[in-house]
């Protein structure tokens, strides 16, 4: 395929995933899926792939992030509210709230640096996933377009620019759950001004209702294509919840709190995120040009309690106050991203050749730890003013040696600069680092619609600009605390076949490494640094679609990793806490039966280590989600979803650390769990008009 058809491939793809495009109205949706996700010589490793809109709109989706569980390989769960960012797993890491794993939405950054309450921290409850157009993801560190958080592996989440007809959608459930949607995309003024409007409340099944409650809103207008046009996006979130953290395993044991219940019913947050956006593309005879802008403003006020009494006990010698603690955050950051290709010919290979540049600066005043009580806040541990600056050059190279063979070589290049003002004179100061990033791709096929890959890359990710000029110990002043690199490199390889085994059967193997100099992150929940170690991660994934029929489509997502620190500590032991080894995500779709349509999904998340030596482990968990829909007419739908099908009384998250309960004389090691929410049902109406 030469560089040009392939470009006009990849026009084909992105427009395929679109429900707005003419050929969905000529194929079935399992159909229009098994096209848009067939990146068969277009792909530069066997572990990035589309998600299609079909995908998304044909599963049972418990909360909005969990439209990332489409990304092979990746799990999404809960440890607290469901107002809060959610909890991420892919390739032997525990994400966190989102480290190592970048996200965007519309051409805006979701990763938030130097956050509150962890960096990299992932809020995706601002996604309206009917909206979703397509996800395009990508794993390890070998693209010279992505930057920081992506070493694990990136997702770009993007909007339709138009629907083919608006949508009123009403959703009921148990325990409070009610939901209302309405999106729409009218034409104006030679394009199509798309809306979209989320009003939403859950109590949950927790003991303390969770009273989360959500205003979501979306306006776009857009002109042209994705790749020749224009989009303006503003959008705008505000939640707030009760949170049910997570909670000792013997408390639960003994009887003192019910397994949905919480040992501090003040604890939650709220939060608001603003954006605005512009995007343009412009398509040349030989060339692409693309560039977008951004603007944001976001809150969080979090308060949690994860140790009851521990800290409370150790100062006061009782538990009057506890130890719920309140982070914060007000945070104004923008910034701008451009790029250039050119298809060429040098001498008789056919090339592409792209340059880009990124930039980006954030802005907190403050961002702040405190002790609290019923969310009245006791005293100051830290509070900072920060501003962060990053800009990023980035150059690829892209040459068809021969029908059967291209390599992509790219080389990327990332500056960063610290400021932190702190209240403790003494963490106050300045930081920066640079770091430039070789990546290699080789490509061979395809051959009988098969293609192996060869890939090598450097990457990296930063590190909390607060843990860059830090010296003493925030909560007394005094004790020394070892500053961190703020950028810290990863190295990975990996090796993959795409191929289509049989007619309609479409599958991918990726055998991949990932070293990291340093995992040292900063404890939000402390105010300080936490020392960790170099680390390996190595494993497999088979990722396999099979279209049968026009009516009926199988997935299957089964993914293997084994994480170590690499340095030896007899001691400690060498096992990453956190890191699963074991994950799938099994599919069936089924549509075309009438008027009846349907699917089931099985998500196995596997046991992890909790502490490094391996002695305690977490259980496994199976969940089993199921759909059930009836079509009365091609505008009106109604759709039962089952989640939890089987009533699994297993766990979402579990954690192990030292906690004190009040009356307990000492802290105790334990085990720290939030329970998956037993079975729940909700019934949806959808009319399109």
């Amino acid at each position: 395929m030469s560089v040009r058809k392939k470009l006009i491939s990849s026009y084909l793809l992105l427009a395929m995933s679109g429900v707005g495009a003419h050929e969905s109205a000529e194929l079935s949706p399992v159909e229009v899926r098994a096209r848009a996700e067939n990146l068969e010589g277009i792909a530069a490793s066997g572990s990035e792939g589309v998600v299609s809109s079909q995908r998304l709109a044909a599963v049972p989706i418990l909360r909005p992030a969990e439209a990332l569980e489409m990304v092979p390989g990746l799990i999404v769960t809960q440890h607290a509210g469901d107002g809060k960012a959610n909890q991420y797993f892919m390739r032997g890491f525990n994400l966190d709230h989102g480290t190592d794993f970048a996200t965007y939405v519309g051409g805006v950054p979701v990763n938030m640096p130097t956050h509150a309450h962890g960096q990299g921290y992932t809020d995706l409850n601002f996604l309206i996933p009917e909206l979703v157009d397509q996800i395009r993801f990508r794993k390890g560190p070998y693209y010279a377009e992505e930057g920081d958080f992506s070493s694990a592996g990136s997702a770009r989440i993007e909007y339709f620019r138009k629907l083919d007809q608006s949508l009123a959608q009403l959703t009921l459930g148990r325990n409070g759950y009610a939901r209302s949607l309405l999106v729409g995309s009218p034409q104006l003024g030679g394009g199509n001004l798309l809306y979209g409007l989320e009003l939403f409340h859950n109590d949950g099944p927790w003991e303390v209702a969770e009273n989360y409650r959500k205003f979501n809103g979306v306006l776009r207008y857009s002109q042209g294509s994705r790749n020749d046009g224009f989009s303006l996006t503003g959008m705008a979130y505000r939640g707030k919840w009760t949170s049910t953290d997570q909670v000792a395993q013997r408390a639960i044991d003994s009887g003192l709190v019910g397994r949905f219940g919480t040992l501090d019913p003040t604890t939650g947050g709220e939060t608001s995120r603003y954006s605005l956006s512009g995007e343009w593309a412009r398509r040349w005879d030989n060339a692409q040009s693309r560039a977008n802008i951004w603007w944001l403003q976001s809150s969080l006020d979090l308060w949690s309690n994860f140790q009851y009494c521990l800290n409370d006990y150790a100062n006061s010698g009782t538990c009057a106050n506890g130890d719920q603690f309140k982070q914060d955050e007000r945070r104004q950051a923008g910034g701008f991203a451009a790029s250039h290709a050119v298809f060429d010919r040098w001498g008789g290979f056919e090339v592409e050749n792209s340059i880009g540049v990124q930039g980006r600066i954030d802005q907190l005043n403050p961002v702040g730890l405190y002790t609290s009580k019923a969310r009245q806040t006791q005293s100051t541990v830290r509070q900072d003013k920060v501003t962060q600056r990053s800009l990023s050059l980035w150059a690829q190279n892209e040459t068809r040696w021969t029908d059967w063979f291209r390599s992509v070589q790219g080389l990327r290049a990332d500056a960063y600069d610290f400021n932190v003002d702190a209240c403790l004179m003494a963490n106050s100061g300045k930081a920066g680092d640079q770091m430039v990033t070789p990546k290699l791709a080789l490509i061979f096929g395809p051959w009988k619609k098969t293609e192996l890959y060869l890939n090598y890359g450097h990457g990296f990710h930063s590190n909390d600009a607060r843990g860059t000029t830090i010296t003493v110990d925030p909560n007394d002043g005094v004790t020394p605390v070892q500053r961190v690199k703020p950028l810290v490199r990863t190295k990975g390889y990996e090796f993959g076949v795409r191929s289509e085994v049989l007619p309609g059967w479409q599958s991918t193997l990726s055998l991949w490494n990932l070293d990291i100099a340093s995992e040292l992150l900063f404890v939000g929940d402390a105010g300080t640094t936490e020392a960790s170690r170099p680390s390996r991660r190595y494993g497999v994934e088979w990722n396999n679609l099979y279209v049968l029929s026009d009516w009926l489509a199988f997935d299957a997502d089964l993914a293997w990793s084994h994480a170590r620190f690499r340095d030896r500590d007899p001691g400690a032991g060498d096992y990453i806490p956190g890191a699963v080894a074991t994950t799938a995500n099994i599919g069936l779709t089924l549509d075309h039966l009438g008027p009846w349509f349907g699917a089931l999904r099985l998500r196995y998340f596997g046991p992890r280590p909790l502490i490094e030596d391996n002695s305690v482990r977490s259980s496994a968990s199976a969940l089993t989600n199921l759909r059930v829909g009836y079509k009365f007419d091609k505008r009106t739908q109604l759709a039962l979803d089952v989640y939890n099908l089987l009533d699994r009384k297993v766990n979402d998250i579990e954690y192990w650390y030292d906690s004190q309960l009040r009356g307990e004389a000492t802290s105790t090691g334990d085990r720290h769990i939030h329970p998956t929410e037993p079975r729940s049902l909700r019934l949806s109406i959808s009319h399109r008009f």
